[in-house]
């Protein structure tokens, strides 16, 4: 299928007030729900409103997609392939969507032109990692929410310092999408006991010593004792996804462009 080449560009919301009205309602009504609940509501209150999932697929995403696959196996899911991928997450894609059910499982790319125009060698992720990052996954990801209200992540708050205050439900100001994450408070602990409870499969990369899996360049093995994320961008100032950016630069809880 030929993919329509666009531009990631997000317009200002001009009044963010009831929008984050919305939100400020949504986190009082479900702040003392456990994901379960925080899932189904996003999926079902009308102050959420039409929400898809955005999934990597990665270390941790079977535990939260078993969630969405109880709560409503037709909500739809993102998947971001960035052509930079590891080959096993690839596989380990196609093989939970089809164990969990998954009705509605779509696989973004930047069209190829666009890819030609900005990286025609593949060598972006040397010199910007973060451009790399909006070309690859901002770009697709944009054009894919376009007429959904909100979007799923599997975000949590032990991950990084960025994501330590983050609440149920958050406002994307450069958008005027919400943010959900069912997860925020679960601890490793808390995953691994729900993945072991439901029997459900891991990421063969894990087991090689990779807790957190992003694209191959960017992701290296976690040595024993360092942080989980420790091998995502290593030695670079930088923590966060890039689907967690905007215009190319980490938007941070509670910042504007």
């Amino acid at each position: 299928m030929r993919h329509e080449r666009v531009e990631s560009q997000t317009q200002p919301v001009r009044d963010l007030a009831p929008l984050r009205e919305r939100v400020a309602r949504l986190n009082a009504r479900y702040r003392h729900h456990g994901a379960t609940d925080v899932l189904r509501g996003a999926l079902s209150d009308p102050e959420a409103g039409d929400i898809a999932m955005v999934s990597s697929f990665g270390a941790e995403s079977v535990a939260l997609l078993h969630l969405v696959a109880i709560a409503d196996r037709t909500t739809p899911v993102l998947f971001i392939d960035t052509r930079l991928l590891f080959p096993e997450t690839l596989v380990y894609q196609q093989e939970v969507a089809e164990r969990l059910g998954l009705k509605d499982v779509r696989v973004l790319r930047t069209d190829d032109e666009l890819m030609k125009e900005r990286d025609p060698y593949g060598a972006l992720r040397f010199s910007d990692t973060d451009a790399c990052c909006a070309l690859r996954k901002t770009v697709p990801l944009e054009r894919a929410l376009q007429g959904f209200d909100g979007w799923i992540t599997g975000r949590k708050r032990y991950q990084s310092t960025g994501r330590a205050t983050l609440d149920f439900f958050e406002l994307e100001e450069e958008t005027g999408r919400i943010k959900v994450n069912p997860l925020a408070h679960w601890q490793p602990e808390d995953v691994r006991a729900y993945m072991d409870e439901n029997r459900l499969p891991r990421h063969p990369l894990v087991s090689q010593g990779y807790p957190s899996i992003g694209c191959w360049p960017c992701t290296s093995k976690v040595a024993d004792g360092e942080d989980p994320r420790a091998g995502r961008w290593r030695g670079e100032d930088k923590d966060e996804c890039g689907i967690h950016f905007v215009n190319g630069r980490a938007a941070r809880q509670g910042e504007t462009t």
